[in-house]
């Protein structure tokens, strides 16, 4: 069932943002004067087609990963005389730009539309109040406690922990000092911390920017209740239920989940004597958790059993909410700043800020839709904002086979007053190919290296 959520998610997230990059280039298109052929949903044969009074083919195709605008073009296929003037290259150099801009700039505004609705629907984040903090942590030397709330990195405000990590992420790399505003429990005055940080996250896979400064986040008690058993895992084969309360783990007293995990987590191929409360009786079972290999190639315990949930007390809660106005404002900051951050990352990984192997495919993107899709809709629109975000800036990269690609020659063209010849964008398209493919291959071999 999980994996049918992924791809049912993967599916709609791509194909809603493929086919608003391709609605831009055909809207700008139509208004240029340029004849379109063919508007497709999908590669491959057609499942579904119209033509409107324009003539253009309106087309749901098969294979639903991506799609494309077809135009009328000299390049692709002989144009009569008396269509030469529809033709895509015989528009102006200017209005070629918009038409491949279009599809980039849809996108952002794209992205920018699903964080205008957030934040007029308002949306509910855990405050940064830290929980716990590393000794000898660069948290600890910087002197943040326990029971603080982050208000600020860097001069810049924060009231999630969404908004600590985005803050924090950006700044991969730095040396120095970090500085963080944060405020006690009892006081509404923050104060300035200066936190020592050197080669900041530095390739890590992946960037881990809260355990790298040593801050735990803070979250209620959670009992030791069994909420969700997985079918075939250790847990549900020994008898465990739903609704079971763990007391003891070898005959050590457990009152936490976190307390159970580790005893869990450290004991692969070992038989844990657990006892559990169910209906008022004290029942004992034998559980042996199976190993479960890490990404760092350790190994832990795992039976398969799933937490209860309980609610956050409402002075640890903060209520997003802006009005129409006002959110189209910091729709139009949160669209910004998760631009930069995307081309700050680009540049970082060229840099080897940052490793390569956080580079994600489309597995890995299947997961994260599948996983956002089961959060809810908040949850499921924010991702799909920031992968707007993330087409759009890729799509720009000056990389000829892209939009950057194209864009590129034909600012070439006004600084030159002609048109780049056919033999070098014929080049260009050849290393275009090979490293945009260059650039899937590598996504797909770490998507297969995470399953694994």
């Amino acid at each position: 069932m999980g994996l049918i959520q992924n791809v049912l998610a993967v599916i709609v997230v791509l194909g809603l943002l493929i086919t608003f990059h391709e609605f831009g280039h055909f809207w700008v298109a139509r208004r240029c004067g340029v004849k379109v052929l063919r508007f497709s949903v999908g590669f491959g044969k057609p499942l579904w087609s119209r033509f409107d009074r324009h003539g253009t083919e309106f087309a749901v195709a098969a294979i639903p990963l991506g799609g494309y605008v077809k135009m009328l073009d000299e390049r692709e296929g002989p144009v009569p005389a008396d269509e030469q003037h529809l033709a895509f290259n015989h528009k102006t150099v200017w209005q070629r730009i918009a038409i491949v801009a279009a599809g980039p700039v849809a996108n952002f505004l794209l992205a920018l539309v699903a964080y205008w609705a957030l934040f007029v629907a308002g949306t509910t984040a855990v405050a940064p109040v830290v929980g716990e903090v590393a000794p000898d942590s660069p948290a600890a030397q910087g002197g943040l406690r326990s029971g603080q709330e982050i208000t600020a990195i860097e001069g810049q405000a924060v009231r999630s922990w969404e908004d600590v990590n985005l803050e924090l992420v950006s700044r991969i790399g730095a040396s120095g000092v970090l500085e963080v505003a944060a405020r006690a429990e009892a006081s509404s005055v923050p104060r300035s911390y200066q936190l020592p940080v050197q080669d900041f996250m530095v390739r890590q896979d992946p960037p881990r920017p809260l355990q790298t400064l040593g801050v735990s986040p803070w979250r209620p008690s959670v009992p030791p209740v069994i909420d969700r058993l997985a079918e075939g895992e250790p847990a549900a084969a020994a008898g465990l239920q739903s609704g079971d309360r763990v007391l003891a783990v070898g005959g050590q007293a457990v009152d936490t989940w976190s307390a159970f995990v580790e005893r869990v987590q450290a004991s692969p191929g070992e038989t844990l004597e657990v006892e559990v409360e169910r209906n008022g009786e004290t029942l004992s079972l034998a559980i042996t958790p199976r190993d479960r290999e890490q990404a760092d190639g350790g190994s832990v315990g795992y039976i398969g059993a799933g937490v209860a949930s309980v609610s956050w007390p409402e002075e640890y809660l903060r209520d997003i909410r802006y009005g129409p106005l006002v959110a189209l404002g910091q729709a139009a900051q949160r669209t910004g700043d998760m631009t930069l951050l995307t081309l700050d990352a680009i540049r970082k990984m060229l840099m080897g800020l940052i490793s390569p192997s956080n580079l994600s495919g489309p597995i890995t993107i299947a997961q994260i839709a599948g996983d956002s899709a089961r959060s809810g809709l908040e949850s499921f629109v924010s991702f799909l904002a920031y992968l707007s975000i993330s087409l759009g800036v890729l799509n720009l990269l000056p990389i000829p086979v892209l939009d950057g690609g194209h864009l590129l020659y034909y600012v070439v063209e006004v600084v030159r007053g002609r048109p780049v010849s056919e033999r070098a964008q014929a080049f260009g398209l050849r290393i275009g190919v090979a490293l945009v493919g260059t650039l899937m291959l590598m996504a797909l071999y770490f998507d297969l290296m995470r399953l694994w």
